[in-house]
């Protein structure tokens, strides 16, 4: 993402914590339209017309989330509230950016839960499923322009993972962390320390346990969210090959409408693990699925932001996180080939996928808007 530059830096306007986690509430609450989106509501409003942030402190908390693991909006919105006010601001920041959602994930949780199986709850993610697949499509493509560039070796490790995701409809770990690997060899040749040490840190990370218990989503999200790069989507391939093929705790069809609900709730689109945990053990499964995707962005901000200017030019370690980007780009591409054959197997939603992704392609419609109007159409359209 570029950030307009502004020959006439503003002077900071002094804001109470109070004040500025209260505009991550609002935020969180309202906050449409991805990570891109949400980060370029925080330039505009904070440092554009408030004045609450300085461009440097915005641009430096951007590129952190770009560089490091986990949902970018969450990690920067984190960052800035470490800016303002240490720990105490990153968390309060942080529980005020995700608890929005987070309600709203569990009050579409209970509704799903208490009328999941009524023929009018089901023609609603009928269409809403065929209208995520068309979304998630414009957001690959969109991602892919955005990363790859003209870059070959890129271009082919995003290849290779599309392929991958899409025939095996497996979260291949290793696959991610081979093509930091690479593109770290080849573009900074012969230094190779930073990627066994990354190496290492992923694999410890990856080693924990994601058994049935509460503390079992826990890891297993914790584990899924380390390797969030670029988007949330990112974490969509990740999820399906554990959620429903691994540990069998959703349906093809559930795991679509959770990505669903991640869709028509504002705020980080990782939310949907919430979704996931409750289906699972209910109000405690969503809050340990939600601590576990979370919590390690939180502490990866808190941890590294008083010292990663040091390291934040270094070039190994953006060529390593380049090569995972590239990685976690492909596999949401893959991910939507697996998706799709789930909810786009018939004319009516074959007719909406196609139209959800030409409209968000032509023009900026809010994307919940869209979801009510699918949710309609798949009202109207379901076979009887």
């Amino acid at each position: 993402m570029n950030v307009e530059t502004d020959p006439t830096p503003r002077e900071l306007t002094e804001v109470s914590l109070t004040r500025f986690a209260a505009y991550f509430l609002w935020l969180g609450t309202v906050g449409f339209g991805g990570p891109i989106a949400l980060a370029g509501h925080m330039q505009q409003d904070l440092v554009d017309e408030r004045g609450w942030v300085s461009k440097e402190d915005y641009v430096e908390g951007l590129a952190l989330a770009q560089l490091a693991p986990g949902p970018l909006a969450a990690q920067l919105a984190i960052y800035l509230g470490y800016v303002q006010a240490g720990v105490l601001g990153a968390t309060a920041v942080g529980v005020a950016f995700v608890l929005p959602s987070f309600l709203m994930v569990l009050a579409l949780s209970a509704a799903y839960v208490r009328f999941g199986g009524l023929a009018w709850m089901q023609g609603m993610f009928y269409g809403i499923g065929a209208a995520v697949i068309g979304i998630i499509t414009r957001s690959a493509f969109k991602l892919t322009k955005l990363t790859l560039g003209k870059d070959k070796l890129l271009w082919g490790i995003f290849a290779v993972l599309a392929i991958s995701t899409a025939w095996t409809s497996q979260e291949i770990i290793w696959l991610f962390l081979l093509a930091g690997v690479v593109a770290l060899l080849v573009k900074s040749f012969p230094i190779r320390l930073p990627a066994r040490s990354t190496v290492a840190f992923f694999f410890t990370v990856g080693a924990a346990g994601a058994g049935g218990s509460l503390l079992g989503l826990f890891f297993y999200f914790a584990k899924a969210g380390m390797f969030v790069f670029g988007s949330g989507l990112a974490v969509v391939p990740f999820l399906y090959g554990g959620v429903v093929q691994g540990h069998h705790w959703l349906t093809d069809r559930q795991f679509v409408d959770a990505v669903a609900v991640a869709m028509i709730t504002p705020g980080p689109v990782v939310i949907t693990v919430a979704f996931i945990g409750y289906l699972v053990a209910g109000l405690a499964g969503a809050t340990a699925a939600a601590l576990g995707i979370f919590l390690p962005v939180y502490l990866v901000v808190v941890l590294l932001a008083p010292s990663y200017k040091r390291w934040a030019k270094n070039p190994q370690l953006n060529a390593f996180v380049r090569g995972v980007t590239a990685a976690a780009t492909g596999a949401i591409a893959g991910a939507v080939v697996v998706l799709a054959r789930r909810s786009v197997h018939d004319v009516p939603t074959i007719v909406i996928a196609i139209v959800t992704f030409a409209v968000l392609f032509r023009w900026k419609v809010p994307e919940p808007l869209l979801i009510a109007c699918a949710a309609i159409a798949g009202l109207l359209l379901r076979p009887a």
